[in-house]
């Protein structure tokens, strides 16, 4: 018996660019909707510039975010291109964009308009910080993370405020873009109903913050720097090896005693210092330099195969190559080639035991799918079909591209 994926028969407008709202739909790809993704013509999606790196195809980072998608261009100024793009919204299940709040009024395209015509629009709008007092402010991830507080916890204590090396915040604000869709097709189910989905990125850096931003609200004190170290459990932290530095999270006193007896420290977890949780964390730098002065005799990754055969949460800091190799090495499967000599990519980390793993087609080509996709939406034509992972030619009937008759 043949499985299909969650999200078949969901058409998604995707009306986004660069990075949070590409993410979000690239996610919905990935479980089965069709996505058309709507670039504005000769430049498209921002991103296709940005590199390098570049791969045979392009940029890296833009292929990084729109596998599986269809591509139109259209210019949201011309009557017949306008008309096209309402027409395509009109029949999708779901739209994102994430243009300045309100600015797709003047299109016809912003969520009154819409709902108005097309009940059943999921309309997903993506914004730095949210439709009130933030709405005219420009929001890139990097910005976000310099007010939303990440970077003031994000370095050494002794040193500058730091961003993580990704944009942390457009992820997250794309998974809780993705979630929310999911959400409100559920609540679609019974009420026949769409509705308007708003994330921004500064809510949802605050949310991603968790224990941290938990702390401030019980206490009113903004955490500090604290570089690898966890302000609330030790050791939970990055140590020096002979050679390199190793990741240790230990959470509880058994794991512990377990981790010292390991290292042949066999008495220290009955150290007043050292034997509780909270005492560790008041003598942390004690208890560091004690366990640095064995680590050190030995390579950090004879040290990680010891502590893991333990039980003991623990790893070689790795770069992004060894990285790869580690989650190849537990079955992991981490990589994915859309098609014959495409570029491979990350897969979806989602597996599901009904559905399987999707097949994404590679990244599409600037307008690659203007032909087939106007001619449909100007009634000439059949549902398109989409690429296939190496023919690029897979047919959509059935994927909801063909459920709302011009």
């Amino acid at each position: 018996m043949a499985r299909t994926l969650p999200l078949e028969g969901v058409l998604v407008a995707d009306f986004s660019r660069v990075l949070a709202g590409p993410y979000a739909t690239m996610l919905l790809a990935d479980l089965g909707a069709t996505v058309v993704k709507v670039e504005r013509p000769d430049t498209g999606d921002d991103t296709r510039a940005w590199g390098p790196p570049w791969t045979e195809s392009g940029s890296a980072y833009f292929e990084s975010l729109n596998r599986g998608k269809h591509s139109v261009t259209l210019d949201l100024t011309a009557e017949r291109d306008r008309a096209a793009a309402i027409e395509l919204a009109r029949r999708a299940d779901v739209l994102v964009e994430n243009h300045k709040p309100g600015a797709l009024e003047r299109f016809g395209l912003d969520f009154e308009s819409l709902h108005a015509e097309n009940p059943g629009l999921l309309y997903v709008s993506v914004s730095g910080f949210g439709s009130a007092e933030g709405a005219e402010l420009a929001g890139y991830d990097f910005v976000v993370q310099a007010v939303g507080g990440l970077m003031s916890i994000t370095g050494e204590p002794d040193g500058p405020p730091n961003k993580v090396g990704v944009a942390v915040v457009d992820v997250l604000t794309g998974k809780d873009a993705a979630l929310g869709v999911l959400a409100a097709l559920r609540q679609r189910e019974s009420t026949g109903r769409g509705q308007h989905i708003e994330v921004n990125l500064l809510s949802s850096l605050l949310s991603g913050l968790v224990n941290q931003v938990g702390g401030f609200l019980a206490t009113g004190e903004s955490p500090e720097r604290m570089g690898n170290r966890h302000p609330s459990i030790a050791p939970y932290e990055t140590l020096r090896c002979e050679d390199a530095s190793l990741a240790v999270a230990v959470g509880n006193d058994e794991q512990f005693r377990r981790f010292t007896e390991t290292l042949g420290l066999v008495g220290m977890a009955d150290d007043p210092r050292f034997a509780t949780n909270a005492a560790r964390v008041h003598h942390r730098e004690e208890l560091v330099v004690e366990l640095e002065n064995v680590l050190g005799a030995r390579p950090a990754a004879a040290w990680q195969h010891r502590l893991q055969r333990v039980g003991i949460a623990c790893g070689q800091v790795n770069d992004l190559a060894g990285a790869v190799r580690y989650a190849e090495s537990l079955g992991l499967d981490p990589t994915i080639a859309p098609g014959s000599g495409d570029s491979p990519s990350v897969r979806n980390p989602i597996g599901l035991s009904e559905s399987g793993h999707a097949h994404p087609s590679p990244p599409p080509r600037l307008g690659e799918h203007n032909t087939e996709i106007l001619d449909w939406l100007l009634g000439r034509g059949v549902p398109p079909a989409a690429p296939e992972p190496d023919s690029r030619a897979r047919d959509l009937t059935g994927s909801g591209m063909d459920n709302h008759p011009i």
